[in-house]
């Protein structure tokens, strides 16, 4: 008997990896939100209370409402939060719903693919250029690193969809099985 563990258990494990990195990935960006969310009420206080606003708060809320979008979508995509038409697939057996969450998901890898194509280039250029926020002068590149790591995640997600398409276990419910209403 050998103590290494069989593909398909390695497979599961690096599944539930991949879930637990993608869940955590998406808590962080939630904290980050807070923390923006912190940050604007602190300078609005400031400002309104003894007129000392928080130098640079609209571009830390800019840059990290979009990071914290990003960390999201790996989320919604693993769990098929993503806007769907249900109207269109509520009458379809689940076989054929798994098929088109498999397409879906191989569209959303594909999407996924040019996406971080493009945006590694436009981290690049921004590097390049010497882009930086107007009043603290942070690079703008630094924003597209963690937007890279999200869409790195993003494709596990598909990746991990398409698994789950294929089991059969897509995680879309009819409107008498959905947990939410």
């Amino acid at each position: 008997m050998s103590a290494r563990p069989e593909a398909g258990q390695r497979q599961a494990g690096l599944e539930r990896l991949a879930r637990r990195v993608i869940t955590g990935w998406a808590l962080l960006g939630g904290v980050l939100l807070l923390a923006v969310v912190l940050l604007n009420t602190v300078s609005v206080l400031g400002a309104a209370l003894i007129t000392l606003p928080f130098p640079g708060d609209f571009e830390l809320t800019e840059m990290g409402v979009c990071v914290a979008v990003f960390t999201f979508l790996p989320w919604c995509q693993m769990n098929d939060e993503n806007v769907t038409a249900d109207i269109f697939t509520s009458g379809l057996s689940r076989a054929w719903v798994a098929k088109l969450v498999f397409v879906s998901a191989v569209v959303a890898f594909l999407f996924t693919a040019l996406m971080g194509w493009r945006m590694s280039v436009g981290m690049l250029d921004q590097r390049d250029y010497g882009y930086t926020t107007t009043i603290l002068q942070i690079p703008h590149w630094y924003a597209f690193v963690p937007i890279l790591v999200s869409l790195a995640l993003l494709a596990v997600a598909a990746v991990l969809t398409m698994i789950d398409a294929t089991r059969g276990s897509t995680g879309y419910h009819s409107d008498s099985e959905h947990p939410h209403g």
